[in-house]
């Protein structure tokens, strides 16, 4: 609340209503549905029983936004309450145990969460004030406290309120702020931290010095991102092709796909991806063995089809 946002509508301006929720263009859904593997109760079924159709979580008919990590599920429901189940053996989970969770349960008792992402095992949410936090595993720093030590309940990753929108990967987070900047920390072996390095960071490192950057994702060791100005940029792991540049050389900085400048909402799977563009056209690249592309081959492609 208390945010108004007026005139001519562009791309940054857009993103930040639609991560603050404000944005009347933000489809928000009734019912929450899950399906497949369940070995630690994260379809939120009650059960560990996996599921080859999607089943109803619940009978609630108030969730917002869900989020998937490894082995764990959660959402935010349109109170800004957020719930979050499945495996918890580093307190991804964020109920302050580390006992797994068949069936939703709430994280702690506030009503102002906006978005939240699940990683492999560790879980970062943005709440409405613009503040920022995480849980679970740290191993390799990706809760942003600078230090490796896990959490089981929400911590606050250092002061801003300025935070966007999180994504989360393998080891890893990834943050943009309402003014533009890219933040990454955490687990870097692949370059996907965008630093032309391989240093693992165990604190918020701001991805070069451009005040553009709009949507954001992770997919296990890669790192997808828009501007504002409409344009793609991949960096991380890039033996199948997932960096999107026509190449199968990894790229620690962040890469242009292409000079196209009508892509909307990137995505990450494991060695594959994905991005719409504003026309609603989806493309996919990337590791395809399995024919997780859905072009109708098992052929991978290192460029966007």
């Amino acid at each position: 609340s208390g945010v108004q946002y007026s005139g001519r509508w562009n791309l940054q301006t857009q993103g930040q209503a639609a991560g603050a929720f404000k944005w009347p263009g933000v489809v928000i859904p009734e019912r929450l549905y899950a399906w497949g593997f369940n070995s630690q109760g994260q379809l939120g079924d009650g059960t560990t029983t996996s599921k080859n159709s999607p089943i109803q979580v619940g009978a609630l008919t108030d969730w917002l936004k869900p989020f998937g990590g490894a082995r764990h599920n959660g959402a935010v429901k349109t109170d800004g309450t957020l719930y979050a189940w499945g495996y918890n053996q580093f307190g991804q989970v964020g109920d302050d145990s580390v006992a797994n969770r068949s069936s939703p349960i709430q994280i702690g008792a506030l009503t102002n969460w906006a978005q939240a992402a699940g990683g492999y095992y560790h879980t970062a949410a943005i709440k409405t004030d613009g503040t920022l936090w995480t849980w679970g595993r740290s191993q390799y720093g990706q809760l942003g406290h600078g230090n490796t030590v896990s959490k089981s309940s929400p911590v606050q990753v250092g002061a801003l309120t300025t935070w966007l929108q999180v994504a989360a990967g393998y080891g890893s987070t990834i943050a943009t702020t309402t003014d533009g900047k890219l933040y990454a920390w955490g687990y870097n072996a692949q370059g996907q931290l965008g630093q032309g390095n391989t240093t693992t960071y165990l604190s918020p490192v701001q991805v070069g010095t451009l005040t553009t950057w709009l949507n954001v994702a992770s997919g296990s060791y890669n790192t997808y991102a828009t501007k504002t100005d409409g344009t793609l940029w991949v960096w991380g792991k890039n033996q199948h092709g997932q960096v999107g540049d026509g190449s199968t050389t990894g790229r620690s900085s962040p890469v242009q796909i292409g000079s196209l400048t009508t892509w909307s909402a990137p995505s990450g799977g494991q060695n594959f991806s994905l991005c719409t563009k504003t026309d609603g056209t989806l493309y996919v690249w990337g590791y395809n063995s399995q024919g997780q592309l859905g072009d109708g081959t098992t052929t991978s492609k290192n460029s966007p089809i």
